[in-house]
């Protein structure tokens, strides 16, 4: 017999042998999917959690203005949680009163500006600032509600300079400090398969192509808190990460068998007729996204409408000329037939009934913000104030530090019912916001101008 066959059965052995020692190959990682969208049903509940960026009840405010414009069949509950001057740690001492109660489905997450300390990358500080922000991960998650977490926001030196402050090394490094956190909670989203808003980038970028123009210019005025503008390119960037996407309404008028004819997406065309004149009703299901005028330029600067708010009504076939638009009798707009062929957007326009409409609600909102959410705010703050002077008073076992308590307890009890009152007073203005939102029959009309 030849050699290789003697070696035949032995190689064979040892090889099955080998095999059998060989450790089996791990599994495949499995990876979490990140938020595509929010999926908010009649009844939940969103709550913006924050520090004093949040507290400004703004860019909470514009968002709000979305939703109640874009579902008005959709009765959703926001809550604005932000508290000037809070890091993590703070958020998570109010976590239970200010969040938890409320139920959310969702819960945003703007902190880091206080977190890192208005100075250079500091590791102990950033893990102070990590370990803040798994605890309120984990508290959200304990909740059965999806986190959003939302990068700091820009720190604006140039900004601070203008006003004669120069503290280094702040200036120079702090919004890439910033950066750096933000780009720390993208991970941990995708990680734990969560939603994730990117603000620093928009604030940035918007500013650096304005600054192409005008040296000057800012969202931020004194570096840190942005103004109307600026939360506006905020809100946009929530509606970019996480809202659906949908238009309002689209109307197109073209020929279909012969004849003029009508359909519509997001709403309903009755009693159309073509004639000497175009006639019809039209029922929007939605109301485009109007905001308070103070945020005109980050609306502007965002091209918000167009991208956010698409309200469109074409018409083809229309004889050569001049076209005027009414609506309810009253004249919007005069347009070229090749204009309304190709499509005029009119969520801008504020002669439609439809954005007077969709601007009492944001001016609702604005009330319910101003009246009863800010001064929310505001008792969250004097009571982080007062939980502060008693723990210092605890640290330092002042001599009366039994009355202080008392005193405490006698301010909480007032605190909680003052909360209650202005949270009776948002949800009334909530009824009337869904009152004004709802859905309003108009009368359409296209005539030639002779």
């Amino acid at each position: 017999m030849k050699l290789r066959h003697l070696l035949l059965p032995f190689a064979l052995t040892t090889s099955a042998a080998l095999a059998q020692d060989k450790p089996a190959a791990p599994p495949a990682p499995v990876f979490a999917t990140v938020l595509d969208h929010l999926d908010l049903k009649d009844g939940d509940t969103f709550v913006f959690l924050g520090d004093s960026i949040t507290h400004q009840c703004l860019y909470t405010q514009y968002v709000e203005d979305f939703f109640y414009t874009r579902y008005p069949k959709v009765r959703i509950h926001f809550h604005n949680a932000g508290v000037g001057g809070d890091r993590a740690s703070d958020a998570i001492t109010r976590f239970d009163e200010d969040v938890a109660v409320y139920k959310p489905k969702y819960v945003s997450i703007l902190l880091g500006m206080n977190d890192g300390g208005y100075r250079g990358f500091d590791q102990p500080t950033f893990d102070t600032y990590s370990a803040g922000m798994t605890t309120i991960l984990e508290k959200i998650a304990a909740l059965g509600a999806t986190a959003i977490p939302m990068t700091p926001t820009m720190f604006d030196a140039r900004a601070k300079r203008a006003h004669n402050d120069n503290a280094e090394p702040r200036n120079s490094l702090y919004n890439g400090v910033l950066a750096f956190y933000g780009a720390w909670l993208r991970d941990q989203a995708e990680q734990r398969g969560l939603g994730y808003v990117n603000m620093w980038t928009p604030l940035n970028d918007l500013t650096l192509a304005e600054r192409k123009k005008d040296a000057a210019f800012t969202m931020i005025g004194d570096g840190v808190h942005p103004g109307a503008a600026g939360q506006c390119v905020m809100a946009v960037a929530v509606l970019n990460d996480v809202a659906p996407k949908s238009s309002v309404s689209a109307i197109v008028i073209e020929e279909k068998d012969g004849a003029l004819a009508a359909n519509a997406n997001g709403g309903v065309i009755e009693g159309f007729t073509a004639g000497e004149k175009i006639a019809f009703t039209f029922t929007a299901g939605r109301l485009p996204w109007v905001l308070p005028p103070d945020a005109a330029q980050g609306y502007k600067l965002t091209s918000a409408g167009h991208k956010l708010s698409n309200e469109k009504i074409s018409a083809r076939g229309l004889k050569a000329g001049q076209w005027q638009l009414t609506i309810d009798g009253q004249p919007v707009g005069t347009y070229t037939a090749g204009q309304l062929a190709y499509g005029v957007e009119l969520e801008e326009n504020d002669k439609t009934p439809e954005y007077q409409q969709a601007l009492k609600v944001a001016m609702l909102n604005k009330q319910r913000n101003d009246t009863a959410y800010g001064p929310i705010r505001n008792e969250y703050g004097n009571l982080k104030g007062k939980r502060h002077d008693l723990e210092k008073a605890e640290k330092a076992n002042a001599p009366d530090l039994d009355a202080k308590k008392a005193d405490f307890e006698t301010y909480y009890t007032a605190q909680k019912a003052k909360v209650a009152e202005l949270l009776a007073k948002a949800r009334a203005l909530e009824d009337e916001i869904y009152k004004a939102n709802q859905p309003v029959p108009h009368k359409y009309e296209l005539s030639r101008v002779p």
